[in-house]
């Protein structure tokens, strides 16, 4: 197996990581500080392809693979978490899944503005009462002529409020459970759809979280993404890409906790010598540096196997779940190295503990991973 990246791959990391040094990180601070969705930085990242890497260009994206997807995922998480958040719910959870289920027409309409960055896109799947159980949705979809009526509350969606287009999971029959579950393309402005609640985070300030009402919202028949009853497959199948964002998010994180450990444990001062002299802090550098090495090869596995094709739910729950919890483990430790500065807002550091801890969360909690790739080892 080679490890090393392909010439193209190498050049996309240039690329982005030449973006994200002048563009992204340099507005991080205030992105996460004031909340601020950065428009024009997105709008930038359309034009040169990080808002659909791995869809086709006819259909509006960049044509590359999945690694380059993670790759570039990795060098803005590394800049600005917030930012990435964005990327990976207009890549993961909205452009792949239009690129595998969509219509012709759908592909057109929909996929071709998303990809190329001209509209954002979010994935309205979580409800109050379901989270990780993604079966037990609530939202209905009721046949009316030549459309559905849709019914319900969808909870800690992110990009919703500056969605133009948001994919919706709502049920036919909530006995039936996820045998009864669609997937819908939803409109901004469409009657019906509402934000009720823009939520306040811990970290990923950048982007919004939102709650969304669907009270008797009237979608067309033709929009309809794939078949009736086939919803939940389709929500299954976006996780599995979902998660190798993520991960690859939360490398990029652990990263960022690097660099900014190294940078200050060389300059800071302590009994007359920098404090990177230091065991203790030489260890610490070390744990940060071996475990995110160790993240980025299990995410890029990941993401090889989805571009051969094969079947990577296991290996997409391992980088997700180790990447994610190596974040917060570098975060932490990060933190550390600066002792009381790393808790100041004028230094970094805290901004990463901060971000880092939803990769834990978000597109299936560390508990989730565990299951899944248990369920694998022993079925």
């Amino acid at each position: 197996m080679k490890l090393e990246l392909t010439q193209e791959q190498q050049l996309f990391r240039e690329m982005v990581r030449e973006f994200a040094a002048k563009e992204v990180a340099p507005r991080a601070k205030e992105v996460d500080e004031q909340g601020i969705y950065p428009h024009d930085t997105i709008e930038r990242m359309g034009e040169l392809g990080l808002m659909g890497v791995a869809i086709p260009t006819e259909y509006g994206g960049a044509g590359a693979d999945n690694i380059c997807y993670a790759i570039g995922m990795e060098e803005i998480a590394r800049a600005c978490a917030s930012t990435s958040v964005v990327m990976s719910v207009n890549n993961s959870l909205v452009g792949d899944l239009l690129y595998r289920f969509g219509s012709e027409t759908q592909k057109r309409t929909y996929l071709k503005p998303l990809a190329g960055g001209q509209t954002v896109g979010c994935f309205a799947l979580s409800e109050p009462a379901a989270g990780s159980d993604a079966g037990a949705q609530q939202t209905t979809a009721r046949r009316d002529g030549d459309g559905f009526i849709l019914n319900g509350t969808k909870n800690f969606i992110t990009n919703a409020l500056e969605a133009d287009i948001a994919l919706v999971f709502a049920t036919v029959d909530r006995e039936l459970r996820d045998r009864g579950v669609c997937a819908f393309i939803v409109e901004r402005g469409t009657p019906g759809f509402s934000i009720t609640k823009v939520e306040k985070k811990l970290g990923i300030r950048g982007s919004s979280c939102c709650q969304i009402l669907f009270d008797a919202c009237r979608v067309p028949s033709e929009n309809l993404l794939g078949e009736v009853g086939q919803g939940f497959k389709i929500a299954m199948a976006s996780l599995d890409a979902g998660r190798i964002g993520i991960a690859a998010q939360a490398v990029g994180i652990a990263q960022a906790a690097l660099d900014i450990s190294l940078g200050y444990s060389t300059q800071r001062i302590a009994f007359n010598k920098p404090i990177a002299s230091f065991q203790a802090i030489q260890w610490m550098i070390a744990d940060i540096a071996t475990q995110t090495e160790a993240a980025r090869l299990l995410t890029y596995r990941a993401a090889w196997l989805k571009d051969r094709g094969v079947r990577h739910t296991k290996e997409s729950a391992m980088a997700k779940l180790f990447a994610s919890e190596t974040a917060s483990r570098a975060a932490t430790k990060a933190l550390q190295i600066h002792g009381g500065y790393g808790y100041l807002y004028d230094f970094p550091a805290q901004r990463l503990f901060r971000d880092a801890r939803i990769t834990e969360i978000y597109e299936g909690t560390s508990e989730i991973q565990r299951l899944v790739i248990a369920h694998h080892l022993l079925s």
